[in-house]
């Protein structure tokens, strides 16, 4: 790698369970990071486009969309948008991806299309968040290929438990059989009520099980963060002092210093080598 050549973090925001915060967190995660300095692309692979509404992408301005990206009839540069956030872009997506599976079922080393594709902006930005859809699908298997990292929203109800069991199975098969360098950053605690015992118990017990894995920072249940999609906005540019804005300010904080340590601690390995 050239001297001058960034090195391009991606990062996959899943869960096969909807309605767990993963469009909100994907949003306002890539939002606070292009705050903060840093190059950010947002890609939306959901067939729903809710990242894409949510940052005020209308349907008419989706010409060339993620479903053409992995298609391979045009490539990200083609298909990214600027958005009214310095420093973020973002690539649309259309409801056609719902058809994905079945349109690539032929195709050979159709699990790599996105990391392919990817590798053609690695020196353009320094981070790719992917905003997957709420399936274990090609587009999933496709996003976590592509990734260096994982961050997985969790509700705090009962049955996100189940759910998350099974993600984290699916991504040691990702990481045994597709991207060895695939590793979960964290764990984000969502829609959390301090007032309901149910998110005190389901926090408890994530913490329990799986420790520093859970990042510290919680979002709770916040009206103001719901609104923001409705005017194309991330809730950090809506309402920036609202419970939820700062919970993901929080957020992004502490994955920048976890990616940073993380950065260090890979340094350090390759020194030893």
């Amino acid at each position: 790698m050239s001297e001058n050549k960034k090195k391009l973090e991606v990062i996959a925001i899943a869960n096969q369970k909807g309605g767990v915060g993963k469009t909100t967190t994907a949003i306002n995660l890539a939002t606070a990071l292009a705050a903060c300095g840093k190059k950010t692309l947002l890609l939306d692979l959901d067939p729903q486009g809710n990242a894409s509404t949510g940052l005020g992408i209308d349907q008419e301005m989706r010409g060339i969309t993620s479903y053409d990206v992995m298609l391979r009839m045009a490539g990200v540069k083609q298909a990214q948008l600027k958005t009214e956030i310095p420093n973020l872009n973002i690539v649309p997506a259309i409801v056609d991806l719902s058809a994905i599976d079945v349109e690539l079922a032929t195709q050979e080393r159709r699990e790599y299309i996105l990391k392919d594709q990817l590798e053609v902006i690695e020196n353009h930005y320094d981070f790719v968040i992917i905003d997957c859809p709420p399936s274990l699908g090609l587009l999933t298997v496709n996003s976590l290929t592509a990734a260096n990292s994982v961050i997985v929203p969790l509700q705090c109800e009962f049955y996100a438990l189940e759910g998350l069991a099974h993600l984290l199975h699916t991504i040691e098969l990702v990481q045994g059989n597709l991207n060895e360098k695939l590793k979960i950053s964290g764990i984000v605690l969502t829609m959390h009520d301090r007032r309901n015992r149910l998110s005190i118990d389901v926090e408890k017990d994530v913490r329990e099980h799986l420790g520093d894995m859970v990042f510290k920072s919680v979002i709770p249940r916040n009206v103001r963060v719901s609104e923001a999609p409705s005017h194309g906005k991330p809730a950090i540019i809506y309402d920036f002092r609202c419970p939820g804005s700062r919970a993901y300010l929080d957020l992004a904080r502490e994955f920048l210093k976890r990616f940073e340590e993380r950065a260090i601690e890979q340094e350090s390995e390759l020194e030893a080598v």
